[in-house]
């Protein structure tokens, strides 16, 4: 059994006290004269392509170095994020990630499953994805879910058959996000109805809001319960930003997290693109951006910049994320959850980092 005393965020809110845990919460301990330092839930990013010059798409233990890396600066759960590809460079892909669901490192956080972002997505709206997009079927999708389970998956809505696919992914338990979508508002609003649960990092990929044309951002502000959002202040102005987290009760952070995480300026992969890190941005050789080098302390920081208290901030990190994928023993500081702990000073910096229980070595 191990202890922690601190400042703790509960569920039920901030208690001063004790926690008591194994490889989950076992009690919590209220005492008004604990000290020690902000304990908050396990950090769980739903969008990783990579880290530390590794991508997830060279299948292998990539993955592994991925969430090692990840786990240092909080951490404690993501889903590993694939890219459009050919379908042999997917399965390679869902492969490796497998073999790390199956035999997880100890000192790594725990991938819980995959985000698809692609094929299944629009010609018009690939951001930095390659133009090997593919309509979906439920063959193909049952069959890449068998080869590693599918938790979130990213469709644009308005590709012919999609639509009609929302109902069947989502008896698989495979949540369905919008995005990578040239879809109107109205394209957005069916597939909400027809059992899409999000949108894919929200403004960024996607038809924008116009006050004759709402398109998919409008259906999103509208409609939405979840939506991803990338918290670096470069993929969406702080304004923005804070329109969304008004309008969405549980709009939540993502990395999109790329190889060039934690790595000096350079040139990296990003499945079959090159992409190039340069003063903290990830873009394509044309200036567009091409996912992140966010990690998620850095996002909870910047959360509370833009004027959110800690425990909204860490909500949008954790307990959201964890909920949209039914993930109700992560992402929360409660009797029986896991104990995937990150312990925070006053000034948000990562002190150490729990992994069911376990401490790591925090750092590069």
């Amino acid at each position: 059994m191990r202890r922690l005393s601190g400042r703790v965020l509960c569920n039920e809110g901030w208690v001063q006290g004790h926690l008591e845990f194994t490889d989950r919460i076992v009690s919590i301990v209220p005492d008004a004269q604990a000290r020690g330092p902000i304990l908050l839930p396990g950090f769980v990013d739903l969008h990783v392509h990579g880290a530390k010059g590794v991508d997830i798409m060279a299948g292998g233990n990539s993955a592994e170095t991925v969430a090692r890396a990840h786990a240092r600066h909080g951490t404690t759960s993501l889903l590993g994020t694939t890219m459009t590809a050919k379908v042999r460079a997917i399965e390679t892909a869902l492969q490796g990630l497998r073999g790390v669901m199956d035999a997880p490192a100890p000192d790594a956080a725990r991938v819980l499953g995959v985000h698809l972002e692609g094929p299944y997505i629009s010609l018009h709206k690939l951001g930095a994805q390659p133009a090997e997009v593919l309509a979906a079927t439920l063959a193909q999708v049952s069959e890449f879910h068998a080869m590693a389970p599918i938790r979130v998956l990213t469709l644009a809505p308005e590709v012919p058959g999609h639509l009609e696919l929302i109902p069947a992914l989502t008896a698989l338990g495979i949540r369905v996000q919008l995005g990578h979508s040239a879809g109107t508002y109205e394209d957005g609003v069916a597939a909400l109805r027809a059992g899409a649960a999000g949108f894919t990092h929200l403004y960024n990929g996607m038809s924008s809001l116009r006050h004759r044309e709402p398109g998919m951002v409008g259906a999103a502000l509208a409609h939405a319960e979840y939506a991803e959002l990338i918290p670096d202040l470069e993929h969406v102005h702080p304004g923005a930003l804070l329109a969304a987290l008004r309008c969405i009760p549980r709009a939540y952070g993502v990395t999109d997290a790329t190889a060039a995480t934690g790595m000096p300026d350079g040139e990296y992969a990003l499945g079959t693109q090159r992409v190039y890190k340069c003063l903290g941005c990830v873009r394509l050789a044309t200036g567009s951006l091409a996912g992140s080098a966010l990690t998620m302390d850095q996002a909870l920081c910047n959360f509370v910049s833009l004027g959110l208290d800690l425990a909204d901030a860490s909500r949008r990190l954790s307990r959201f994320p964890a909920d949209f994928i039914g993930a109700t023993d992560r992402g929360r500081i409660e009797v029986g959850a896991y104990a995937d702990l990150v312990a925070v000073d006053d000034n948000l910096n990562v002190e150490q980092v729990f992994l069911e229980g376990r401490p790591l070595e925090t750092g590069q």
